[in-house]
This record gives C-alpha cells, structure tokens and sequence, in this order.
C-alpha cells in the first residue's frame, strides 16, 4: 500500500485529520518565508505524543541547526531543500532518521543525478519552479520518473482528484501533498486530506 505523507501541517485539526485517514507521516516547514511556516516549539507541542512519521521540511538550513531542531522536537526524519540539501541529507541518515531527498524536475528533466541522492536516503519527486521549493500545486510529466526502479516518493500538484491515477500510472513507494489540499496557502483542508489518503491508498 502506498506511503502518504501530508506537508505543511500547522494545526491539531490538520494533524489529527491526517492521523485519522491513515497517513503515514506528517510534516512540517521551519522556512521563515513559507506560509506554512512554524516555530519549533509550536511543531514540538504538535508532534509531542504522534506515532505516525514526522519530518522537518527546511530550506538552506545549515546542517548542525537542522539536525539540532530535528532532534529537539523530536521529529522522527527530514526533508532539506537547498544548496546543502545533500550533505543535509548524509547526516540525516548517519543519525538514522528517515530522509527524503528532493529532486525538483524542470521542463519534463530529473534536475538532479543519482550521485546527488545519497544511499539511505529516499528521493522526492517534485515540480521544479524558480524561486520555489515545492508547494507549487503543479505536476510535471510523470513519465519524467518512469525509469526509475528504486523507491521515490511523488509529489507535485497532487490532489484527491489524481492521485490515484498517479499511483496507478507512476507506481511510486509514496506520495506528498501540501498546498492542494488548502483552502488557503497554510490553512489545511481537513475533508481534503481525509479523501487524498482515502484516494492514495485505494489501489
């Protein structure tokens, strides 16, 4: 069954929705010029008692401060965007955290090579767009991944409406999804998010 992970969490009724849909992991953005921006006291109130995964989501954050939050909220894996995002993502997984690697595709083309994906870690597809780091609400050409034969996580544009599909056809290890599932940039969807799980997880 496909893993889903719901991003950009940042309140009880957006967490507890994903919780109860049956996702199986939940993040949070500690980027300052995100709408879906938190302070890590408030991420370590919400992760504080979750089984379910959860992961940090930075942007250019040195790698001792990312580890050093991960670690005092008690968050459970991360996912670094940015010019260290590999070296961020070599010592998540030398600290044994879950690690999703994002790898933006620009104009149907995997940005990034497999060298820039370092092993443990899981790469995340997502919808390459200058002046962003995910969250665009577009999807790319699936067919852009359609090569890849280790496990990936999709994400870009996804929604209750396609993801199925999108399973279907790309038959990703997991799925993400933050900003389609809004009713405006930061505030969550608790419907939305009940019926993605239900829709990734149906086939």
């Amino acid at each position: 069954m496909t893993w889903v992970k719901i991003c950009g969490i940042t309140d009880l009724a957006a967490r507890d929705a994903a919780i109860e849909a049956g996702a199986d992991a939940i993040g949070f953005v500690i980027d300052r010029s995100s709408p879906r921006y938190l302070d890590p006291e408030v991420i370590a109130t919400l992760i504080e008692a979750v089984t379910i995964e959860t992961f940090i989501v930075s942007v250019d954050q040195p790698v001792s401060t990312l580890l050093r939050i991960v670690a005092d909220v008690g968050a459970t894996g991360l996912q670094a965007h940015g010019s260290d995002a590999t070296r961020a993502a070599i010592a998540g997984v030398a600290a044994g955290l879950r690690v999703l690697r994002p790898v933006p595709i620009r104009d149907g083309v995997r940005s990034l090579g497999d060298a820039d994906v370092p092993h443990g870690s899981i790469p995340l597809f997502d919808t390459g767009r200058s002046g962003s780091h995910g969250g665009t609400g577009t999807t790319f050409p699936w067919d852009a991944v359609s090569d890849v034969e280790h496990d990936f996580v999709l994400a870009g544009g996804l929604g209750a409406d396609n993801v199925a599909e999108a399973v279907r056809i790309v038959r990703p290890w997991g799925v993400d999804a933050s900003s389609r599932l809004e009713v405006r940039p930061g505030v969550k969807d608790t419907d939305s998010i009940r019926a993605f799980v239900r829709e990734a997880k149906r086939t």
